[in-house]
């Protein structure tokens, strides 16, 4: 089969198309063919060791994912495809049926066929939806609901969600309509009609304005980009209110420290986790239109570089979507 590699960390150019044997599935996995998948900043994070996190953060990462060479050559998260074959096991899935979901850090999605466990973070996608529209459904709504859920958010709580315009933000604006949370965004000039279509109640323009000098106080912060610290946003947020962190080593620390009753904090998930229930709350919200991921621009698998070099300029709008084979 066909596969976007990498044999080396660095930039966007280390990666190039190869055949490599197709994945077989074991007992409790399904073998999917896959038709699209994104690339999103975790997938350029882990190519390039995340040097830009520091030495620290960079090593932590050569040591998850192989040093002194990636063990994953295959990267690429969410998907969108058939279900080719089934192990002897699975009960939920048959030949034949379209699915979506996730990988997560084991990556893989970035080839013609990859192999999933059949508990993991895979569902049927939604009825009369594309490939290319279900394969971004997990990007940002997993990360999303991964931080929302510890903020408690319903009717009369307020939150702020700064990087409102990408993958994580799109997601996290919708999300918290859903629950009924008033919703400020920050996001960049040319996106602010898109944001509020999305349901914020109303959207600030970090070009021109900074939400942390203007007085305003919130019961959640959610820094959906990893650009505002909790040291910067801590006089922003009301008494007991809580930070969500999407990335960064120090949020993970802080996370960790005990905190008196009532007092700002960082909330970080330990261990991170993202299931299947969510990704079927993900589609159920999709099937109720509450839901959308945005997508942003779409490339054939040939042009995997291209669209890396896209998102490392970090001012893509929602997702970025690569179509690996016909629907």
């Amino acid at each position: 089969m066909k596969a976007i590699v990498y044999d080396n960390y660095g930039p966007p150019e280390v990666l190039h198309l190869e055949e490599v044997p197709e994945p077989v599935p074991k007992d409790d996995e399904v073998l999917v063919r896959v038709h699209a998948t994104t690339v999103n900043r975790g997938d350029c994070a882990t190519r390039g060791a995340n040097r830009k996190s520091g030495l620290a953060v960079s090593l932590v990462s050569r040591a998850i994912f192989g040093f002194p060479r990636p063990r994953q050559r295959i990267l690429g998260s969410e998907f969108a495809g058939k279900v080719e074959a089934v192990g002897a096991a699975v009960r939920e899935f048959a030949i034949g049926e379209r699915v979506f979901g996730s990988t997560g850090i084991r990556f893989g999605a970035h080839a013609e066929y990859l192999c999933i466990r059949e508990s993991s973070r895979i569902a049927q996608m939604p009825k009369d939806v594309t490939f290319e529209d279900a394969a971004p459904i997990c990007d940002g709504g997993l990360n999303a609901w991964m931080c929302l859920k510890q903020a408690d958010l319903g009717p009369g709580r307020t939150i702020l969600i700064y990087g409102a315009s990408g993958a994580i933000g799109t997601a996290a604006v919708q999300l918290a309509r859903h629950f009924g949370a008033d919703i400020t965004a920050v996001c960049g000039t040319k996106n602010l009609e898109l944001v509020k279509s999305l349901g914020a109640d109303r959207v600030l323009d970090y070009t021109k304005e900074d939400f942390t000098k203007n007085g305003q106080t919130y019961d959640i912060i959610l820094d959906a980009v990893g650009k505002q610290p909790f040291t910067r946003c801590v006089n922003s947020l009301n008494p007991g209110g809580g930070y969500l962190a999407t990335d960064g080593f120090g949020n993970l620390i802080r996370a960790l420290l005990p905190s008196r009753k009532g007092a700002k904090r960082v909330l970080f998930e330990i261990p991170p986790r993202q299931t299947k229930q969510d990704v079927f709350f993900l589609k159920k919200l999709f099937e109720a239109v509450e839901y959308r991921p945005v997508i942003d621009r779409r490339y054939p698998m040939d042009d995997i570089v291209e669209a890396t070099r896209y998102v490392e300029t970090e001012q893509k709008t929602g997702n970025v979507v690569v179509t690996v084979g016909g629907g």
